[in-house]
Parts: structure tokens; sequence; C-alpha cells
């Protein structure tokens, strides 16, 4: 299970977008990159950049949509003579955050709408 405990901390403060942004951001591996996957087939969780688009509370929640961009590639064979291009590309899914008020602990999910 992920915490956000930042970004618990910085709700209904004018900081909490970009705090949510870095918290997000430094979770690299732990997102589901690999299935937001549009243009490539393998993900790279190294250069994660977040957006936060909307937050709303419901429920005890912390509800958020973010937009994540980071890099893909297509992996080959790794064969000699494969002639499959390793160059990074972009990409970018939308997730749906929801922190609990209490604990911090966060559900992270691709956004299905």
């Amino acid at each position: 299970m992920v915490t956000l405990p930042e970004s618990l901390k910085a709700w209904n403060t004018p900081d909490f977008r970009g705090v949510l942004k870095r918290e997000i951001a430094r979770l690299g591996a732990r997102l589901p990159l690999q299935q937001g996957l549009s243009g490539s087939s393998y993900a790279l969780d190294d250069a994660v950049e977040a957006v936060v688009h909307r937050t709303w509370e419901s429920e005890g929640r912390i509800l958020a949509r973010v937009g994540i961009f980071y890099a893909g590639i297509v992996a080959g064979c790794s064969c000699a003579d494969d002639p499959t291009p390793v160059e990074a590309q972009t990409e970018y899914c939308e997730l749906d955050v929801a922190i609990d008020r209490v604990t911090g602990e966060a559900r992270i999910s691709l956004a299905r709408d």
C-alpha cells in the first residue's frame, strides 16, 4: 500500500497540488505506468512528471485525477540484427488517486473514463 503523508498534511492548503505532484512523481515504479502505455511496450519510471487536473473530497477520502507524463520503449528481442529502435517515447496516462483522510493510505489506479 502506498501512503501520501505529505499530501494528506497539505490538504486544504494552497500547496496541496504541488505537494501531491511531487509525491506522485517520486512513486515511479509503484504507479500503474505499464497499464497506461499506448505507443510503446515497456514503461520507464525514471522521469515521471505529474499534473493535477482536479481534486475533491468524498466519504473520508481526498480524490484526485492526475495526468502522468513518462517514457516507454519498444522492447525488441535483443538480437544483434534486431531493427527495433530503443529510443524512449513519451507516454501519457491519467490516474485516479484516493487518499484516506485518516491514515494517508492511497489507492492509485488507471482512470477509466
